[in-house]
């Protein structure tokens, strides 16, 4: 398992977190995602390592920017 945080810039409510969480999660080995708009915190657990650009092209198609914490 590994565990990857980053900070999400744009985020300002729940759908923004789900539309976050829907792209994230069809990568392929993500096991559990934690989205906080609040916060602007992205927390993704895989089974493998996970490539930083997958998750932040991820999070680009929602719509919104990352950088890896």
């Amino acid at each position: 398992m590994t565990t990857n945080e980053y900070r999400v810039t744009g985020m300002t409510c729940a759908h923004c977190e789900m539309s976050v969480r829907e792209e994230v999660s069809e990568i392929a080995g993500v096991e559990d995602i934690s989205v906080s708009a609040e916060s602007g915190s992205l927390v993704v657990t895989a089974s493998s390592e996970l490539d930083d650009a997958t998750v932040l092209a991820a999070v680009e198609e929602a719509g919104y920017s990352a950088v890896r914490v």
